[in-house]
């Protein structure tokens, strides 16, 4: 098999599930989210495997969402003064790779220019802890980018909270009655501003029915896509477009990770790596990675687990 983690830009990173506690070898986690030579891992890498979709439908979450960060360490200081008020802390750390199940981030390099422009909402579990989640970050410093408050123009009981990370990204912390949202901490929904938000449009549309996706609200300006109980949104409005985000969606069979590249590729968008076995993240790690028009790495992997 060719050496294809270079190639993808090696943001993939998964999860193993052979007992609720985690062990990883430094080895195995750079690989995943730098894409650097592949290395052999040394240990296993168990924990709790991240929902795949139910019945091979919509997933209840993303498998996982990485960004690179200018500063390791202040990015994780942040992360972790907000993320663990919403009763999260990292499930791996280290000097290359700090993840908190679907949600990770590590250090720039010259594949891997640092992401700008992105908004991340996490699931909180009360209106209490959106204003705990935005206080904390503002007693540590960090700077406001919206008061916790209602935000009824996203639903009647949005409640949401925002702060600033180090690189300027957006981060808020949201609540909300649903009946099935994500778990606590977890990835809720993203904003990606984008070039041209009929191609971006194009894009997802192709891939939703082998990433567990579906097109939702579709307006001027913002076109929604959504899951069991998350969604990302793109957004074209006059703000700095998004940069250098991976996305990977979950997968419950192989045969649909091949359908999403080969959709994709016939479409005419950029192969990233074409399906296979990736076992240097983990043994049966099967994954597939394009590049949206905006050049965001985006994956579809069934961790066969």
């Amino acid at each position: 098999m060719p050496d294809v983690a270079a190639q993808e830009g090696g943001f993939a990173r998964a999860r193993a599930c052979e007992s609720a506690e985690r062990v990883a070898s430094r080895d195995d986690l750079t690989a995943r989210f730098r894409g650097g030579v592949q290395v052999r891992p040394r240990g296993a890498v168990r924990g709790v495997e991240l929902e795949h979709a139910r019945n091979g439908s919509l997933g209840v979450v993303f498998d996982h969402v990485a960004i690179a960060v200018s500063d390791l360490a202040a990015s994780e200081r942040f992360y972790r003064t907000v993320l663990s008020v919403l009763g999260v802390e990292p499930s791996h750390a280290d000097a290359e790779l700090v993840e908190w199940e679907d949600w990770d981030i590590g250090p720039t390099d010259r594949e891997h220019p640092v992401t700008r422009g992105l908004h991340v909402g996490f699931r909180a579990p009360s209106r209490a802890a959106v204003d705990a989640f935005w206080q904390a970050g503002i007693d540590a410093g960090y700077h406001d980018d919206g008061a916790p408050g209602p935000r009824t123009e996203y639903g009647p009981d949005y409640y949401g909270g925002f702060l600033l990370d180090p690189d300027g990204n957006s981060a808020e912390a949201v609540h909300g009655e649903r009946a099935r949202p994500v778990p606590d901490g977890r990835v809720d929904h993203l904003w990606i501003r984008v070039a041209d938000l009929a191609a971006s449009k194009r894009f997802y549309t192709t891939i939703a029915p082998h990433a567990g996706i579906r097109l939702g609200d579709d307006e001027p300006g913002r076109v929604q896509f959504t899951g069991e109980d998350y969604s990302f949104s793109l957004i074209d409005d006059e703000r700095p477009l998004t940069e250098h985000v991976h996305l990977a969606f979950p997968a419950r069979e192989d045969a649909t990770v091949r359908a999403f590249h080969a959709a994709a590729v016939a479409a005419g968008y950029e192969d990233h790596g074409g399906p296979g076995e990736r076992a240097v993240y983990h043994p049966g790690y099967y994954g597939a990675f394009v590049l949206d028009p905006d050049g965001h790495n985006v994956e579809v992997v069934n961790h066969n687990r």
